[in-house]
């Protein structure tokens, strides 16, 4: 025993792996070492110690974990009437300007991460909005866009070799390094076959609103920036 170090151990703690010979000790150890005795199912374990145990452990951690995300998923305040309202109103002010928006039902990834609202007072859009630069593998996320800017001033930040920030601009430097006549911003086209994906090229210099229009949106805009100086498999729609 590891605690009184006289009898003959008994008991292994889940936890912290100390030998215990009774009751008595097992407290003891968990008042000492404020181990509360519950295995830690995300502990470290080394290949060679790793069992079909282990295995089975992990299996079990995952489908609580999937069953804990799918019951947050249904809460009730997912479903409540308000937020169906917001979404409804929201689908509706798209309509109005000529923008097809559709949402994923609940639990669905882009709906959680989903941040677009309509500004009443001023009458506009703030999309949540990606941005992927596929030649250097990058990805941004940016909130509470507002619908008038142009798509060149929200590439400004990331591609511009000066108003961009250093750090992403060293990430991006294929882009910076190259003239704003080679950046061409695409944006795939929904509801077409997979073996048919098609992309529209959008024009920079017109706001983030009039690229969207006549267009289908699932949750929110995602936006391909390429240059046309690189081969691509990205085909763009009438080409």
């Amino acid at each position: 025993c590891e605690t009184c170090s006289k009898e003959e151990a008994k008991y292994r703690c889940p936890r912290c792996m100390k030998y215990s010979c009774s009751l008595l000790c097992v407290k003891k150890h968990k008042l000492a070492l404020s181990c509360n005795g519950v295995r830690d199912k995300t502990a470290f374990v080394s290949v060679n110690e790793f069992t079909d145990l282990n295995l089975l452990s992990d299996y079990r951690f995952l489908e609580d974990v999937g069953r804990t995300a799918d019951a947050a998923a249904r809460h009730l305040a997912m479903h409540s009437s308000t937020t169906k309202r917001l979404l409804f109103s929201l689908r509706n002010k798209a309509l109005k300007c000529n923008i097809d928006l559709r949402t994923l039902p609940i639990g669905f990834t882009k709906r959680r991460e989903n941040s677009t609202t309509f500004n009443s007072t001023e009458n506009k859009f703030y999309w949540h909005l990606k941005l992927v630069f596929p030649h250097c593998h990058a990805e941004y996320t940016l909130k509470r866009v507002p619908d008038d800017k142009t798509l060149a001033d929200i590439l400004k930040p990331y591609i511009d070799p000066v108003e961009s920030d250093p750090v992403v601009c060293q990430r991006l430097k294929i882009y910076t390094a190259s003239p704003h006549s080679d950046v061409r911003i695409l944006m795939k086209i929904e509801n077409r076959r997979q073996n048919s994906v098609r992309y529209n090229e959008l024009d920079a210099s017109r706001s983030l609103l009039d690229n969207l229009k006549g267009k289908v949106i699932i949750e929110y805009p995602t936006l391909f920036v390429v240059l046309k100086t690189l081969k691509n498999d990205m085909v763009v729609l009438g080409q």
